[in-house]
């Protein structure tokens, strides 16, 4: 059967991401970023002082994030994102009040669509939020990769996935129905002794290249090794050691309801923009960041 020319790309094989995150749990998971979301995403449901009710966990690997929210939500049903993305998700149409997801939005093919429904599972006022890995996240690994493979094998191959920008996600939410978006990035910069252990963690998150696209022959090893030495080269600290880039994305949004505050209508304002702005220094950019050393 012809793919139908209406329906997203699909640049991730889903069936294979499923498998290797059961293998990583199988073999011991690495868990730093689920446990620093998890940590953060506590914070973030505490700062809004309301009775959620009914909440769902929409495709998060693993229950730690879940386990950490029971105190403050109680039971939070887990729901999971199918791998064939024609099939809905299990959720009833304005059931809950609230929706969390965190690092799995990132491996979705039809993410407007996957936006779509959870706003649609939402009651009038209900809450999305999700952190997922975006913007610059594993740019490290990736440059050190294409530079390696266009200078020992004449061209590149996809060997880490792309990762949306803030700007996009943020349109994604608007585009779903979401009222009053909102997004921020949480910059985590780990610290390694060398390429290797990075990729091993890796696929100890059971994250791993799982695009469509992939090479389907092994990697060469005088291509691994100049990889290594590339990545040594362009982005290690003084120490020697190595730094990766991982960029949390949050997402937030809320179902459509008459109490939420309106946009102001054009020629509403009292003061003039230059007013506002005259004397302040410019915003820093949102979100903060740590650096973490393995």
């Amino acid at each position: 059967m012809a793919p139908d020319p209406s329906s997203p790309p699909v640049l991730f094989d889903r069936a294979l991401l499923r498998a290797r995150q059961s293998r990583a749990a199988g073999r011991g998971p690495v868990t730093f970023l689920l446990d620093r979301v998890a940590e953060d995403m506590v914070d973030r449901v505490a700062a809004v002082l309301r009775d959620f009710g009914r909440a769902a966990d929409v495709g998060t690997p693993g229950d730690q994030v879940r386990r950490a929210l029971t105190p403050r939500l109680g039971e939070i049903a887990a729901v999971a994102l199918p791998d064939d993305e024609r099939t809905p998700l299990t959720l009833e149409p304005a059931s809950l009040g609230l929706a969390i997801s965190a690092l799995a939005l990132q491996f979705v093919n039809d993410l407007p669509g996957v936006l779509a429904q959870i706003r649609r599972a939402l009651k009038p006022d209900g809450l999305l939020l999700a952190a997922t890995l975006g913007g610059d996240t594993l740019t490290e690994l990736r440059q050190s990769f294409a530079a390696a493979e266009a200078e020992l094998e004449g061209g590149l191959s996809p060997r880490v996935a792309p990762f949306a920008d803030l700007r996009d996600l943020g349109a994604l939410l608007q585009r779903a129905g979401f009222a009053l978006p909102v997004t921020d990035v949480d910059r985590v910069v780990v610290r390694y002794g060398d390429a290797f252990g990075l990729m091993d963690d890796i696929r100890r998150m059971g994250a791993t290249n799982v695009l469509t696209e992939r090479r389907r022959t092994p990697l060469r090893r005088a291509t691994l090794l100049r990889m290594a030495q590339i990545y040594r080269e362009r982005f290690a600290d003084p120490d020697g050691r190595i730094r990766a880039t991982f960029d949390i994305v949050w997402l937030s949004g809320w179902a459509p309801h008459e109490s939420q505050q309106k946009p102001l209508k054009p020629g509403s304002a009292k003061a003039s923009l230059e007013a506002a702005v005259k004397g302040r220094a410019p915003p820093s950019p949102g979100g903060g960041g740590s650096t973490r050393m393995k």
